[in-house]
């Protein structure tokens, strides 16, 4: 998928235009994002399109999307599903051809909506644009869907999907369902980060782990160790602080079963399938050993939602 920060970066051409920040691209995001590939393939699928619309088969399906989230801009908490980067890959895996990152500021929040679909929708040659029912853009979100078609380009309204939002999927990371959270996603939580240096008091246990540094503003799952898979292993994880060891700092651990090899410094994004148990202290170290045995075991066993 070609990526551009600019309008400018990007070839003016006939365009169908999938636009929203799609933090997770969780399910309902992959509907909106698959009615615009649908719509520029061939006849329109989900949704209304406007009175009197045209085709757009053949158009480029393109994505516009936000960078930083627009609500960290405007002074709200955040906690990210995925990064960027992430963001971008998981849009290039359904389909999506192009893509144009704007960079969210106070001053494009401050923009008119007219000036907003000028300079970023009919610069690069939108022909349709696709959104959630809920979508707004410019000052004070003036801008909707009706209005990009009183400026004259077509729309294509997706309807939201029932029981799927990005607040009910973090509220079930933070509580550890990653399962629940999996089945809003439309796959599973995923945790990426650099491997980094750590303890290496796994490898002396006999489960050597990767150690992730994460970005600040990524929602974290709940303590806890999971079951799940990395780099085409499956994986034992753990988050927390290690209170067996009275440690105070969180730490997020995966132990890749069969794996052997060394991550330090790559980027690897670790799927959570189940969580297995909480975290806990232990009468003795032994202890620790049979239990962490036990974990392999139940992540052997355990299966992708």
């Amino acid at each position: 998928m070609r990526v551009a920060h600019s309008p400018a970066d990007l070839e003016q051409r006939p365009r169908t235009v999938a636009i929203g920040t799609f933090d997770g691209v969780h399910v309902g995001h992959q509907a909106v994002v698959g009615a615009a590939i649908g719509a520029a393939r061939g006849p329109a699928g989900a949704g209304t399109p406007a009175a009197g619309a045209v085709s757009t088969a053949n158009s480029v399906p393109t994505v516009v999307t936000f960078d930083p989230h627009p609500r960290e801009v405007l002074g709200y908490e955040v906690e990210l599903l995925t990064t960027l980067e992430r963001r971008l890959e998981l849009l290039a895996a359904v389909g999506v051809e192009e893509a144009l990152v704007v960079e969210f500021t106070p001053e494009l929040a401050a923009l008119p909506p007219e000036d907003f679909a000028r300079t970023y929708l009919a610069g690069i040659g939108a022909e349709l644009v696709v959104a959630g029912e809920s979508f707004r853009f410019g000052r004070a979100r003036s801008g909707d869907l009706a209005l990009l078609q009183q400026l004259g380009l077509q729309t294509l309204v997706v309807p939201l999907v029932p029981g799927i939002s990005s607040t009910g999927i973090r509220q079930h990371i933070a509580a550890g369902d990653v399962r629940a959270a999996a089945r809003l996603l439309g796959r599973p939580v995923e945790v990426e980060g650099i491997v980094v240096s750590g303890d290496a008091r796994g490898g002396t246990l006999g489960f050597p782990t990767a150690n992730l540094r994460i970005a600040r503003s990524l929602l974290v799952p709940g303590f806890g160790i999971y079951a799940g898979a990395a780099l085409e292993h499956r994986a034992a994880v753990s988050i927390g602080i290690n209170p067996h060891y009275g440690g105070a700092e969180r730490r997020i651990e995966a132990f890749l079963l069969d794996y052997e090899g060394d991550l330090y410094g790559q980027r690897v994004i670790v799927e959570l399938w189940e969580r297995l148990r909480d975290e806990a202290v232990f009468e003795s170290e032994a202890d620790l050993v049979a239990q962490i045995a036990r974990d392999v075991d139940a992540t052997r066993a355990a299966t992708r939602p």
